[in-house]
């Protein structure tokens, strides 16, 4: 059964994909920037910026009936080389227990203030 997970973004309905898609005992999750989707303001630190996506990723996990836990490849996209030794340490606050193969690539993003994206895939762990 699928499953369609939102934030309620404007840019999901604009360029029409969902933050997260269950399927099964997967869920994928969207490349997902640093806005607070509530007020749709986006913080000026990639700090920051981090913590949001983290927790916008970790929301639509839980909406799917996921955790963080079950995270077993992200991918990283960053705007600065010098972003890598800030965000690592955030990075690793979330999933240095979970360990989830991983790839950062330095590139433009679609907006200027974005500094980061993150994008996750999650399989559902059998106990």
């Amino acid at each position: 059964m699928r499953k369609l997970i939102s934030t309620g973004s404007p840019f999901e309905k604009t360029a029409g994909y969902s933050r997260a898609v269950v399927q099964g005992d997967w869920c994928f999750v969207s490349g997902t920037t640093g806005y607070d989707y509530a007020t749709m303001t986006m913080p000026e630190t990639v700090e920051a910026q981090t913590r949001n996506c983290l927790a916008t990723i970790a929301k639509a996990l839980q909406d799917g009936g996921f955790e963080m836990a079950d995270v077993v490849r992200a991918h990283y996209y960053i705007t600065d080389q010098a972003f890598v030794d800030i965000v690592f340490p955030i990075l690793g606050e979330t999933f240095g227990d979970i360990r989830p193969a991983g790839t950062m690539i330095v590139c433009q993003l679609n907006k200027p203030e974005m500094k980061i994206e993150i994008e996750v895939t999650a399989l559902r762990r059998t106990v």
